[in-house]
């Protein structure tokens, strides 16, 4: 059963009850979904920031940031400000053309990657039918701007950074859109609505985290490598690159880099949300609910009570992650790059590919359990 509210749909109508001609009424809708996933995405960058700070801070036994607004929670909006006003300097030696696209073609894709992802029923921007497939292809794109950022900074540092950034992605994306495959092949569906509708019914015993364990851990640990998070920051081991294909950045382009760490870090956080723990689905059916409280599912304050758990659990269940994701910084030590490239190629891809094999075999044996 569809719960929520059809939020584009009452907007048009809207529109159209004042007078306004349907295809201008649909045309002023366009701009506000992406304007709601900028602001979304900063909102999300300035609260993983703070828990980045406190949750290290806490692991550390420190403090972390207290004075910059209650908790410290205006720290991030001062450095964002403070990159804002810093100078923007492009080294002499640099290609200035590769070396301004870079952080753009990083970035931009990781926003557009949010077309798709659904934080509750109805609250999505566009339903595609191969949304899956758009983000796989959407995610390819980033480390082109990470070895185009590396390349053209004309500093051995940089160029190393650059190329790590891509052998890791090529590594870590085959076994990760196995993983995916799993889950579409379960589903029926490349749509990442479908797939969360297909959880839903059962409560939690619904999740596919049950159906497809294995297939949860590759998916999270190759995240984790596309985001390049700790242990698998290889491309910016400061340590070892000064600060891999970021080196010769300052100011805002340096920002940007920023910026879409963070954002694709929450990006996979939703994602592993949407298709491994239900989305928006909560632990309990809203029908199982509705009969303790002796009320129909149809009753409309039930359905708005509904609709804002739904949004409420997929942030929840997306902070989750985005907590380990922090903790894992600071409780595992960083692989060698070799290392690396020997768990995507010689322990993550071949068990994908069994997995992908077990799941088929599985739908085949038993279709109503696994989504035949």
């Amino acid at each position: 059963m569809t719960l929520g509210i059809d939020l584009q749909g009452s907007f048009v109508d809207a529109l159209t009850g004042l007078g306004l001609p349907a295809g201008a009424a649909k045309a002023s809708w366009l701009p506000l979904p992406m304007t709601l996933i900028l602001i979304a995405a900063t909102v999300s960058i300035f609260v993983t920031v703070w828990l980045e700070r406190k949750i290290s801070a806490a692991a550390q036994q420190r403090i972390g940031p207290e004075f910059a607004g209650p908790l410290g929670v205006l720290q991030a909006a001062a450095d964002g400000l403070k990159l804002l006003v810093k100078e923007d300097i492009t080294p002499a030696k640099t290609d200035p053309w590769l070396f301004t696209l870079g952080p753009a073609i990083v970035v931009i894709p990781v926003f557009l990657s949010f077309l798709v992802v659904p934080f509750g029923q109805n609250m999505v921007i566009t339903d595609l039918g191969v949304g899956i497939f758009l983000w796989i292809a959407l995610s390819s794109v980033t480390p082109i701007g990470l070895l185009m950022a590396g390349y053209s900074s004309n500093n051995k540092y940089s160029l190393l950074g650059g190329l790590r950034a891509a052998a890791q992605s090529i590594s870590y994306e085959i076994p990760l859109a196995l993983a995916v495959l799993a889950v579409v092949m379960m589903s029926n569906s490349l749509s990442t609505v479908d797939i969360v509708n297909q959880q839903a019914g059962y409560g939690i015993l619904g999740w596919n985290i049950w159906r497809q364990p294995i297939g949860f851990l590759i998916f999270w640990i190759a995240a984790l490598a596309e985001c390049e998070r700790l242990p698998f920051d290889l491309p910016e081991a400061e340590e070892e690159l000064v600060a891999g294909y970021q080196t010769e950045y300052s100011g805002m382009r340096f920002g940007l880099f920023y910026v879409g760490s963070y954002v694709n870090l929450v990006l996979s956080a939703l994602l592993v949300a949407v298709l491994y723990l239900g989305g928006w689905e909560l632990p309990v059916s809203i029908g199982a609910i509705a009969s303790v409280i002796g009320v129909s599912e149809s009753t409309p304050w039930l359905q708005i009570v509904a609709a804002a758990a739904g949004i409420f659990m997929t942030l929840a269940k997306a902070y989750l992650l985005v907590f380990i994701a922090i903790l894992l910084r600071w409780t595992v030590p960083r692989v060698r790059i070799d290392q690396l490239l020997d768990l995507g190629w010689k322990f993550l891809l071949p068990i994908a590919l069994v997995n992908l094999l077990v799941t088929a075999a599985l739908k085949l044996t038993f279709p109503i359990a696994f989504g035949g």
